[in-house]
């Protein structure tokens, strides 16, 4: 063999084992660790675990578990990628802080702290509107990504992107985000302004596309709840894995539809949720998810985030320990009408001068034990930011709420009204009496009605009838229920059969 002959023999054989070796190393599984949260709704602190039937009920949650788990779990998984699947805000009085220019602006400053890689928003985080929610995705030091949020002019309105691509222990790992196609039905018409939504799984599946061939590994990060991420796994074969949050479903292990692994955590910051996932030639050949209940355990040591939550905690406490009024009987929310829902909706129709006032049962949010009520119990009562707002209604639109009420409809808590009715032999509603504001119903008179923001940007469903004009009083519902409690300072109150069924 002539020396030309041997150097291309040569040159063959170290080519030929390079390409060995490349193709080794690529065919090498290749692990990553998804952490993940969801609808956490402010809870950066713990709470009692209300199942336990012990006493006292142990604590559970609190960014510093979280934060405490995080840190252990990097110490022994270092490919790992931590998200949140939407819903920082709304449930604490610390979304009412402004913090760098932001209502709830602390928790992403937390959230930085403890070392995000991505979030997805979700429908409360937009309760502030749109323009704090930008002031909040600003303060975050992690990508915010949802692919279908667009402003009219189909820009991406939160600094938000379609989607990133992340690399970890040497793979490709892309995440799309995506809000749930119900925003509209979710979010007051003050906070959905100028907001435009794309269809979910429409847009998930052309990026989907446009990455599977770039990616080891394709996530869907959504806020839309576990059935409709079930939809979306079984029309989006190309994704790999939905990391999910809204319904709030704590799938302890993940659900899989059509080879692609949901995951989700509950909600409160009650668990983290772990997903191992080895990787072979662009497809997952191993995965185990499980979640880790965040207990609460007071020896943890000190570090620079709990000093940081320690020192916002005493501020909400010193401002929110505040006795507003004595109650004389135990408020329990309940689907009919009942004593809290009368209390808050007198409150409302009082404060904006109106004949007529509605609430959604639904926008009450907890109960409250006869004894001292403080401005905490009223926040976890109403963690909403709601507007009130006035309108105008003839008595024949009150008359069509009323029937639209008895038939069974979304319910609501009324003030102003007192009805006795009964159904005829044709099934048809017949009123014996029908009084607002102490007078005989007149159908032809134009009344004044009161309702917060959310119920009338959402009146055909809760009122059966649209308000298409309305005028804001610039006062939350909270504030007015503050201000009444404040003024009456005992408070008794009863069920009054407003809209009373008698035979």
């Amino acid at each position: 063999m002539n020396a030309s002959l041997r150097y291309y023999f040569r040159f063959f054989c170290v080519s030929l084992w390079i390409s060995s070796i490349s193709l080794i190393l690529f065919a090498q599984p290749k692990s990553v660790t998804i952490l993940h949260t969801n609808d956490m709704h402010a809870n950066f602190l713990p709470h009692e675990a209300f199942w336990i039937k012990e006493k006292p009920k142990p604590l559970i949650g609190g960014f510093n578990e979280l934060s405490f788990a995080i840190d252990s779990l990097r110490r022994v998984k270092p490919a790992t990628l931590m998200l949140d699947a939407g819903d920082v805000m709304t449930g604490n009085p610390i979304t009412e802080y402004s913090y760098a220019g932001a209502n709830g602006g602390v928790l992403f400053a937390m959230m930085n702290r403890i070392g995000y890689d991505a979030w997805t928003p979700g429908n409360h985080d937009f309760d502030y509107t749109p323009e704090n929610l930008c002031k909040l995705t600003s303060i975050a030091n992690f990508p915010t990504i949802s692919a279908n949020i667009l402003d009219t002019l189909n820009n991406f309105p939160v600094n938000n992107k379609e989607y990133i691509v992340i690399e970890k222990n040497s793979m490709k790992i892309g995440i799309i985000g995506a809000m749930s196609n119900e925003f509209y039905d979710l979010v007051s018409k003050n906070s959905s302004k100028g907001i435009k939504i794309l269809p979910l799984v429409e847009t998930v599946k052309r990026l989907a596309e446009q990455l599977k061939p770039q990616t080891d590994l394709l996530i869907a990060l959504t806020h839309e709840g576990v059935d409709y991420d079930s939809i979306l796994a079984a029309n989006v074969p190309e994704l790999n894995v939905i990391v999910g949050g809204h319904s709030h479903t704590k799938l302890i292990k993940p659900k899989i539809v059509n080879d692609v692994i949901i995951v989700q955590t509950g909600f409160h910051c009650e668990n983290l949720g772990i997903l191992d996932i080895t990787v072979e030639n662009h497809r997952i050949v191993s995965y185990n998810g499980s979640l880790l209940p965040l207990w609460y355990n007071s020896a943890r040591k000190s570090t620079p985030l709990s000093v940081f939550i320690d020192s916002i905690k005493n501020e909400i406490d010193r401002d929110y320990a505040v006795e507003l009024a004595e109650l004389k009987n135990d408020w329990i929310n309940s689907r009919s009408e009942n004593a809290m829902g009368n209390f808050i909706t007198d409150a409302q129709r009082e404060a904006a001068g109106a004949d007529v006032g509605f609430m959604n049962t639904a926008g009450i949010r907890n109960n409250i034990s006869a004894g001292p009520i403080t401005k905490r119990d009223l926040f976890e009562i109403l963690p909403f930011r709601n507007i009130l707002m006035k309108f105008e209604l003839t008595g024949k639109q009150i008359r069509s709420i009323v029937e639209y009420y008895i038939d069974g409809h979304p319910n609501i808590q009324t003030s102003g009204i007192y009805c006795e009715w009964r159904h005829k032999l044709d099934g048809t509603i017949e009123f014996k009496t029908f009084l607002v504001d102490n007078k005989p119903l007149d159908e032809n008179k134009v009344y004044i009605g009161a309702a917060n923001d959310y119920v009338l940007g959402e009146a055909k469903k809760y009122l059966g009838i649209e308000i298409p004009d309305m005028t804001s009083t610039n006062l939350t519902v909270f504030s007015v229920v503050e201000n009444k409690l404040i003024q009456m300072k005992e408070i008794q109150s009863y069920v009054e059969h407003r809209i009373h069924h008698i035979e």
